[in-house]
């Protein structure tokens, strides 16, 4: 199946497969410029209700640069107290905060990474597109049930490469 959609039309379709609620605790892997993070805290802490019902965004970016960036557009846009930038390998998540609500991944990975999963909460989603590099890849929605993932093929995409311990070899 050929690619469908890209940048924000992309985003909105991860947010609603993600079905964020007010209050989830969410790993994104690969800032990027901060916008996709910034869109999710809008959802899990709106600044309209009491901060203790506040989620929280961590986002993990492998690229120094980018992490910088990003970390500076999340505090223009004014989400830098509702979304955490760090400069990592986001294909093994980010233990110190785990288990997570809700994990996107913005790059595609060869496979779904171990990590991630052990680091979804039961009941949790993850949205990651999965493929090899270039076209045709899969956006995958997982759900953890218990000890066990069920997945949804949500449709062709194209991401740029999953880099990391669990991404592509370039």
């Amino acid at each position: 199946m050929p690619p469908r959609l890209a940048g924000r039309d992309m985003v909105s379709i991860m947010n609603e497969a993600l079905k964020l609620q007010v209050g989830h605790k969410v790993l994104e892997v690969g800032a990027g410029s901060g916008w996709h993070a910034s869109t999710v805290a809008e959802i899990v802490a709106p600044s309209n209700i009491p901060r203790e019902k506040w989620g929280h965004v961590y986002t993990i970016e492998i690229i120094p640069r980018l992490a910088e960036f990003a970390k500076r557009n999340v505090e223009k846009a004014g989400y830098g107290d509702r979304v955490t930038v760090i400069c990592g390998d986001g294909s093994e998540g980010y233990p110190p905060q785990a288990p997570y609500d809700r994990i996107l991944v913005t790059a595609a990975a060869p496979y779904v990474p171990p990590t991630l999963k052990q680091q979804l909460k039961t009941g949790g989603i993850m949205v990651i597109p999965v493929g090899a590099v270039g076209f045709f890849q899969t956006l995958l929605r997982i759900t953890k049930v218990n000890d066990e993932t069920l997945e949804e093929d949500l449709g062709g995409v194209a991401f740029v490469p999953l880099v990391g311990k669990h991404g592509h070899k370039l």
